[in-house]
């Protein structure tokens, strides 16, 4: 059994960051490395990196995400869209121009009745919602200017801003919460150890010789949701899409030395393993399960797993893998995948926290503790940390 309560610590809400410091690479830099801490800032990360390594980041784009509806009896229902279901690529339900259906988290939900037409609260006419299935939580949208979903979303959307900032979106987060590599639209967090990076910061990097590589993860609220069973292992984890490119898999096959940026990234990472041994064992279901790490036997090497999603990809004819995982990286899993993580730091009793503890094991604990009393900041805005695999 894996207590909850183990991962638990006290965090005041002084510590938590609730806006972005002016400069991204002015935060506070904490390096791990073989159980010792020390202490930098962020523009120097590259002086912590071997110029073998090759850094793997997520370039998921946060969309506006959060959308405000009324009733005809004025009642307002919020709706924050989660993921496509018709059409079910996010490229596809970007590009419609009649409408689309969405899964998503509602708002006063109890007060929208199945199948009801509701009216956008600021433009009644410009967009419409309708409840189509409510066990699922889809939602079907539909407007007739002939705009694309992303254009409107655009105009009418609000970025949606995680919930412990405890704080409205304001218009510099359109900027702030996003990572200067964010590409791929459909993210609804963004993948925050990216946020410290900057041009100058990558052309150190690139000066050293660290190169870098792309995966898209699309970001889902459920990352937030906190652990409230006390037997972690029975925790509702959530699914989230991710695709990597045959290029970028040639380029993790080539560079066995790999610092995943965020927990995103290796979350990608580790669900490719998993993927390999699947496909190696003839099965092509493009996800991995929660518990599959610890259900399933693999003796396969990593670069191994990766070569058999590459026979797939070649003998498939696909340019890109589309997956999906709902992974539970646990304190007794061993990346396979990488030399070391950037992160942020994470809430108490979180999986993301857990996360953390298989990549350096029980030092966790020290490693928060010193960044509290050096006044880090934590969270989405807060400062950063380096840590490298705990062999």
């Amino acid at each position: 059994m894996i207590k909850r309560s183990d991962f638990d610590f006290e965090l005041s809400e002084d510590s938590i960051a609730k806006y972005p410091l002016s400069k991204r690479d002015d935060s506070k830099l904490l390096v791990h490395k073989a159980g010792v801490n020390n202490y930098d800032t962020f523009r120097n990360i590259d002086e912590h990196i071997d110029s073998d390594t090759l850094l793997v980041m997520n370039n998921a784009k946060v969309i506006p995400a959060r959308l405000y509806f009324k009733r005809e009896t004025g009642a307002l229902i919020e709706v924050l869209l989660l993921e496509p279901v018709l059409p079910g690529s996010y490229e596809e339900s970007f590009n419609s121009r009649t409408n689309c259906q969405w899964k998503c988290i509602i708002g006063n939900s109890k007060k929208w009745k199945d199948k009801e037409t509701i009216f956008l609260s600021d433009n009644p006419d410009l967009i419409q919602a309708r409840l189509v299935d409510r066990g699922e939580r889809t939602v079907e949208l539909f407007w007739k200017n002939g705009e694309t979903f992303t254009n409107l979303l655009d105009r009418i959307g609000e970025l949606p801003l995680p919930p412990y900032l405890n704080r409205d979106t304001e218009e510099n987060d359109t900027n702030n919460y996003q990572t200067v590599f964010a590409k791929n639209a459909g993210s609804v967090a963004a993948p925050t150890a990216g946020l410290h990076f900057t041009p100058e910061v990558f052309t150190k990097l690139n000066e050293k010789g660290v190169s870098t590589a792309e995966v898209t993860l699309h970001v889902g609220a459920g990352t937030f949701l906190p652990v409230k069973e006390d037997n972690v292992l029975d925790h509702d984890m959530h699914r989230e899409h991710f695709e990597i490119t045959l290029e970028t898999l040639d380029i993790l096959i080539k560079n066995p030395k790999r610092i995943t940026v965020g927990t995103t990234s290796l979350r990608v990472l580790e669900s490719l393993y998993w993927l390999g041994v699947q496909i190696s064992n003839g099965e092509t279901s493009m996800l991995v399960k929660k518990l599959e790490p610890y259900e399933t036997t693999a003796e396969l090497s990593y670069e191994d797993a990766l070569k058999a999603i590459r026979v797939f990809m070649v003998g498939g004819k696909l340019t890109t893998l589309l997956a999906a995982t709902e992974i539970l990286i646990l304190p007794h899993y061993k990346p396979k995948s990488i030399a070391g993580l950037i992160t942020n730091f994470h809430l108490p009793e979180s999986t993301l926290l857990m996360l953390i503890a298989s990549v350096v094991g029980d030092k966790w604990k020290s490693i928060y503790t010193e960044a509290l009393d050096r006044d880090f900041r934590f969270l989405s805005y807060g400062d950063s940390s380096l840590l490298f695999l705990n062999k």
